[in-house]
């Protein structure tokens, strides 16, 4: 293939013992690669920096760039990998092309920036979880306050009330939880009886497993446990809901539509946990004492009709409401916070796996909070 004139080409030339390198042509991307295709443009690249490079280790070299018709950052880059990342000591080039190699060299010599401590960093980031916090509790009062309203239109109008969708959220929290809250409440109730039997058989005090048991379970462990199994099941699944409708851009169609998001999307699955819960804990505290009675009957071997006969008297029946209320307290706070963070879910992927899993921890975190309450409140109670 002849060579025309703009090719980039080295002549190199020995006078007085030292080598002198001329550069001419185009030294740019468009003279390197001459249209070449990849593979034939590479192996030219790599013979004309295979010859820089041997130019290069002659430290007498004198480099003569004034010849160069264009030069840009890539010749230049060039240029400057071969010389070792500094310019010899013998060069001559034009005014305009110094500038180019100027760029790199403030580049490569440009001191780091020292990094400098902030020492109100810790304070700023409290602030601003604060801040993020308030912003928070400010929607769940805002969706508080829509709930109370929405309640008192649909207590107002009962059978223009969304009945179907309170239905299935019953159907989908309550009915669709049965077999996950079973296996778990047995298997609950046999190790908290397997582990106290094993304790009070030391004692002697046997009989006393009914009273742990029945307290434990339907007072604390049962509301608990439902509690948290909603939350991670049915509470997750409200937010997904709300966060998949924000992202296909449903809830916008709903308001161009008319179609209130609290009376249609939030109240009836806050009102179907409110009732779901309940049914839910007493269906727990059943399977955990069987399960209770079960291990009992292996390690004390305490019939399952004794268990049937001391438990009215060693549980009052107290607290079996309270653990009730706190399945209607629960479920309902379950529904608020999961809706809360499906509403402020974005559109996008990303958002909605962070709005889940922001809701399933908060809502836990809330059912321990409100049950601690529910401790301090009613200490005097059934005990």
């Amino acid at each position: 293939m002849p060579i025309s004139d703009s090719d980039p080409r080295l002549d190199v030339a020995h006078a007085a013992g030292a080598a002198a390198v001329a550069l001419r042509g185009c030294w740019n991307v468009q003279g390197l690669s001459d249209g070449a295709g990849g593979a034939r443009a590479r192996r030219r690249i790599a013979a004309l920096r295979g010859a820089l490079t041997d130019c290069a280790a002659d430290a007498s070299a004198r480099w003569d760039l004034t010849r160069v018709e264009a030069l840009d950052h890539v010749g230049a880059l060039m240029l400057w990998q071969a010389w070792g990342g500094r310019r010899p000591a013998h060069l001559e080039m034009r005014e305009q092309h110094r500038q180019l190699f100027d760029n790199l060299a403030a580049i490569v010599h440009a001191p780091a920036a020292a990094a400098r401590r902030d020492l109100l960093a810790p304070v700023a980031a409290v602030g601003a979880e604060m801040l993020r916090f308030l912003e928070h509790l400010t929607g769940f009062v805002r969706l508080l306050g829509q709930l109370s309203l929405d309640l008192a239109r649909f207590a107002a109008r009962p059978q223009a009330g969304p009945w179907r969708e309170i239905s299935a959220n019953v159907y989908r929290a309550g009915a669709q939880a049965l077999g996950i809250t079973a296996l778990v409440g047995f298997l609950i109730g046999i190790v908290l009886s397997y582990l106290s039997a094993k304790q009070l058989k030391q004692f002697g005090a046997d009989v006393f497993i009914v009273d742990l048991l029945g307290v434990a379970i339907i007072r604390e462990l049962g509301p608990v446990l439902a509690a948290i199994l909603v939350a991670g099941r049915s509470g997750s699944a409200m937010t997904a809901s709300l966060g998949v409708m924000r992202v296909t851009e449903e809830l916008d169609a709903l308001t161009v539509m008319g179609i209130p998001h609290g009376f249609r999307l939030i109240m009836p699955k806050v009102l179907a946990l409110a009732v779901a819960l309940p049914l839910l804990i007493l269906w727990t505290d059943a399977v955990s004492l069987l399960g209770g009675m079960v291990a009992a009957k292996i390690q004390l071997d305490l019939s399952i009709a004794f268990f049937f006969d001391a438990l009215p008297a060693a549980v009052k029946i107290e607290n079996l409401w309270i653990g009730l209320a706190k399945g209607a307290v629960f479920g309902a706070l379950i529904a608020l916070v999961s809706c809360h963070f499906g509403l402020r879910i974005e559109p996008n992927t990303e958002s909605l796996g962070r709005g889940t899993t922001s809701a399933v921890v908060s809502s836990i975190t809330v059912v321990i909070l409100a049950d601690a309450v529910f401790a301090i409140a009613f200490s005097n109670v059934g005990i």
